[in-house]
């Protein structure tokens, strides 16, 4: 198998850590945050209109950059889907690594991830859209053999 030139991606973090996003680990993004004077890191996730929600965390310390790549953030979850109740709106943000990428349209320098949604149990949240679409994914595949790609997926990639 011949390795791949990581110098011509364009990905700047597959290029500096001279690994494919898909094996980007917490202590890559720290690693390149730090060592590129990241400090802003967004939290990207979709809500239930459809529409990119963000949240923004400015770097201020070691701890809480490792406590935000590890735990996410609690959002209102009535806020973001109508079939959430107020009584049980606690979701989390959780990253996904290996969707990590420097926003080039920011002025400040930093990081954006993709998220995913947990309840607060720490499953994932089987209404989000992310998990609708495992499930038909799953469902078209064990039905018809056939699959199919959705969201940017990559290759033989459903999440």
């Amino acid at each position: 198998m011949e390795k791949k030139n990581f110098d011509l991606s364009p990905n700047l973090l597959e290029r500096f850590l001279q690994k494919p996003c898909e094996e980007f680990t917490k202590a890559d993004i720290i690693k390149y945050i730090v060592e590129n004077n990241i400090e802003m890191l967004n939290f990207r996730y979709v809500g239930g209109d459809g529409r990119l929600k963000t949240l923004n965390f400015v770097i201020n310390s070691a701890e809480y950059l490792d406590q935000i790549l590890t735990t996410g953030e609690r959002v209102d979850g009535s806020s973001l889907f109508t079939f959430i109740g107020a009584g049980s709106s606690d979701l989390y943000v959780i990253p996904k690594y290996r969707t990590a990428f420097v926003n080039p349209f920011e002025e400040i320098p930093s990081i954006d991830i993709l998220c995913s949604y947990y309840d607060n149990n720490g499953k994932p949240l089987a209404s989000s859209p992310e998990n609708i679409l495992k499930k038909a994914h799953q469902k078209l595949k064990d039905t018809t053999g056939y699959t199919f790609k959705a969201l940017g997926a990559r290759q033989g990639q459903t999440d």
